[in-house]
């Protein structure tokens, strides 16, 4: 426990025993998901699951954790479960290369019992299953919305989500949650309105811009959110 040694005289070791028995279950970890990853990891969080379909990519060098030249075209999981080994050898980690969606969410919701569910997923309708299914199941989740397209002082909280405006994932998800029954959702979001981009892809098509900053602040209000509640 000596690595921990300054989380403990922060929290007491009532609670970090606690933090430490806890199971995270992290949905995606690209930008945001991967910060969690790594900061809950450092934290004293000792049980995790990852689930991510992606592999590392050279345009994930500006803001994702994971991304350095040596890990491109590496799984993300598999290369988080090494990263995060690193950091904490003891650690007890499953890594899931899949794609969550409705047909195997219920499925990994219920592999393991889970004491929180990060959502960090980029896909909207994809989210929204999680979310349903985690609800049904009772078990505790927190989802990151918008960190791209956004410049200036990153300013996020935990709000519930129907207590939000001016977010368009936001109000896309409200209207769809209301229709399944969600009453509540604790959601990391930014008063800051997002922007254009300025220069679009080869394609012709407009790709979301996104700066190191505001995916990492996300990550440490939604880290410091979970860590709280595994310790209250």
């Amino acid at each position: 426990m000596e690595q921990f040694k300054r989380t403990i005289m922060l929290l007491g070791k009532e609670k970090f025993q606690k933090l430490y028995n806890s199971h995270v279950l992290i949905v995606g970890v690209g930008g945001v998901g991967g910060y969690v990853a790594e900061f809950l990891v450092r934290t004293g969080v000792n049980n995790l699951t990852i689930v991510d379909q992606d592999v590392v990519d050279v345009t994930n060098l500006n803001r994702q954790v994971i991304a350095t030249h040596s890990t491109i075209n590496t799984p993300k999981v598999n290369a988080f479960k090494a990263r995060l080994l690193d950091i904490n050898p003891k650690l007890n980690i499953n890594c899931i290369h899949e794609r969550v969606s409705d047909k195997n969410s219920e499925q990994i919701l219920l592999s393991d019992k889970f004491d929180y569910v990060v959502d960090a997923i980029d896909s909207t309708k994809d989210k929204i299953d999680l979310i349903c299914k985690a609800k049904n199941l009772k078990i505790p989740i927190v989802s990151a919305l918008g960190a791209g397209n956004r410049i200036g002082t990153p300013n996020y909280e935990i709000k519930d989500i129907y207590k939000t405006s001016d977010d368009g994932l936001a109000r896309v998800m409200r209207k769809s949650l209301r229709e399944h029954g969600v009453e509540s959702l604790d959601v990391g979001i930014t008063n800051v309105k997002p922007v254009k981009p300025t220069v679009e892809n080869d394609a012709g098509q407009r790709n979301i811009g996104s700066l190191v900053y505001f995916p990492a602040t996300l990550a440490s209000v939604i880290s410091s959110f979970v860590v709280e509640k595994l310790t209250n």
